[in-house]
């Protein structure tokens, strides 16, 4: 634990700085915003601060822009390993100095041939990215074995990452296998163990089969070849059998099998050419390659992957004995067990169906639809109550005024009849109160008019721009003037010289020099 300054010493390097230490033009950056932008302190706009969310989404930008990790391969032990109650694993990937925690999920993890196990050396292959909830940086693994296989192992999952590219290994493509088959070609070595284990097994399991064999050699290097061919003959056979009207002699299924073995014993199943071939066979294809633990590309190619060769032949017969005892009971209990097999479906699917449909966006719209539609029904019964509240309102107050109105009625036309005798009256005696106000008012605006002046001898001097003439200085010598008196108008010449000595008869604020005498 760190102490304060007053003890002496300085705090660690990822604590944040007292506000006071924060020297606000050490940065060029523009302020932030509050909208999910960086904030600054108060008065110190240099310190930036970001949200978690934003960290951890720019981290998570930088690393998926980074090409190097969105396909990688490391090496390193395993530490320990969790399992998921939905089947994902989690697991660190560490090695003398670092660990990297790992999320292997569920559908590629059974695809598998390798677990994970604590304390086990292997090569992961896969992306990284970044978990933003918890801000955990996680390697996504896609592929899992064990460390040392060398080349081969590279070359498996190139050659699997390339194919799979091309939808050879889609579930989409896997095609049923028949119930019953009358006919199992079996494409494998004549002389190992393999062919001998599955004719035991198809003969103890269903007798009514029957098998062909397609011979090809299952290890070296003509084995993919080889094993190319033995499909082509299965295919010819089949052919050839419906060509002369004998279909059921054509194979409804075929197994390619081998014993276990190594990476390298089993590599003829991890050609290319023997990958197509099973991909575009004329039937279903069963894999019975290696041991449970083996996996090859032709395991991915089939239709159906058994553990083992044995297992193999489990598959694409059935069991004599389950056969029987299950005819018989089907003998017994038909009716019941299809009307229980059929309801139980029918739940199923429902639960399944409504499970749908409640995710389903069209569902959810349907919701908000019937949500609004019981919002309309609740605004259509609320104005509907409203409008009979007024309606109801309305009646009360016509029957009101059904009793009070012929007396209002009558009170206002009395009133209206004794106006229509008083109103001449008053309209008379005002007028006559206007009339004289009037006559006033134009006396009193003739005793205080201009005319009244004029009529009494005195005259208006204008100049000839129309300003009036209040001094002297205003109208120089020989200036025109216009001179309005009681009855019209003439025109005039100043003449300023008229014997007045200029100082004397000059105004105050007229020019000296000038009079204000007039010549007619």
């Amino acid at each position: 634990m760190s102490t304060g300054r007053a003890g002496g010493t300085e705090p660690p390097d990822w604590a944040l700085p007292a506000w006071d230490a924060i020297d606000g033009r050490s940065s060029d950056r523009p302020p932030p915003t509050a909208a999910g932008r960086p904030t600054s302190a108060p008065g110190n706009a240099g310190l930036r601060i970001y949200s978690v969310s934003e960290v951890t989404r720019t981290i998570r930008d930088v690393v998926r822009a980074d090409e190097r990790l969105r396909d990688v391969w490391v090496e390193g032990e395993v530490g320990r390993v969790t399992i998921s109650s939905a089947g994902h694993a989690y697991f660190a990937l560490r090695d003398e100095r670092n660990q990297l925690q790992c999320v292997w999920f569920r559908d590629e993890r059974l695809g598998s041939a390798f677990e994970a196990q604590t304390g086990l050396r292997v090569v992961v292959h896969g992306r990284l990215d970044l978990y933003e909830p918890t801000g955990a940086l996680q390697l996504y693994v896609e592929a899992l074995q064990p460390a040392g296989f060398g080349n081969l192992a590279v070359r498996f999952e190139e050659l699997k990452a390339r194919l799979g590219a091309e939808g050879l290994f889609d579930a989409a493509r896997k095609r049923p296998l028949p119930v019953r088959p009358r006919v199992v070609a079996v494409v494998t070595s004549p002389s190992g163990a393999v062919w001998h284990d599955i004719a035991t097994v198809l003969q103890r399991r269903w007798p009514l089969v029957r098998v062909v064999l397609s011979a090809c050699q299952v290890q070296g290097e003509g084995a993919p070849a080889t094993i190319v061919r033995a499909l082509r003959r299965v295919e010819r056979y089949a052919a050839d059998a419906v060509a002369h009207g004998r279909p059921e002699d054509a194979p409804a299924v075929t197994i390619v099998a081998r014993g276990g073995g190594s990476l390298e014993d089993l590599w003829a199943f991890n050609d290319e050419a023997v990958v197509r071939a099973i991909v575009g066979h004329a039937v279903p294809v069963v894999s019975g390659v290696g041991h449970e633990t083996d996996v090859t590309l032709a395991d991915f190619a089939a239709d159906v992957r058994a553990a083992t060769p044995s297992a193999a032949a489990e598959l694409v017969v059935p069991n004599r004995v389950d056969v029987a005892a299950s005819l018989a009971q089907l003998r017994r209990h038909a009716d019941a067990a299809l009307a229980g097999r059929l309801g139980a479906a029918r739940r199923v699917v429902g639960e399944e169906r409504r499970a749908l449909d409640r995710l389903d966006p069209a569902a959810q719209l349907a919701t908000a639809r019937e949500g609004a539609g019981r919002l309309l029904d609740r605004a259509t019964r609320e104005i509907n109550r409203r409008l009979e509240d007024r309606r109801l309102a309305l009646e009360r107050g016509e029957r009101r005024l059904a009793v009070i109105m012929p007396a209002r009625l009558a009170a206002t036309r009395a009133a209206v009849d004794r106006g229509g005798r008083v109103l001449p009256l008053a309209i008379r005696d005002r007028v006559l109160r206007s009339r004289g106000a009037l006559d006033a008012a134009a006396a009193a605006l003739g005793a205080l008019g201009p005319q009244a002046t004029l009529d009494r001898g005195y005259a208006i001097v204008r100049e000839a721009g129309g300003g009036i003439v209040r001094s002297p200085g205003d109208a120089p010598r020989g200036a025109r003037l216009r001179l309005r008196v009681a009855r019209g108008e003439f025109g005039a010449v100043s003449d300023g010289a008229d014997g007045v000595d200029t100082a004397d008869a000059a105004e105050p604020g007229g020019r000296p020099g000038q009079t204000g005498t007039t010549r007619t």
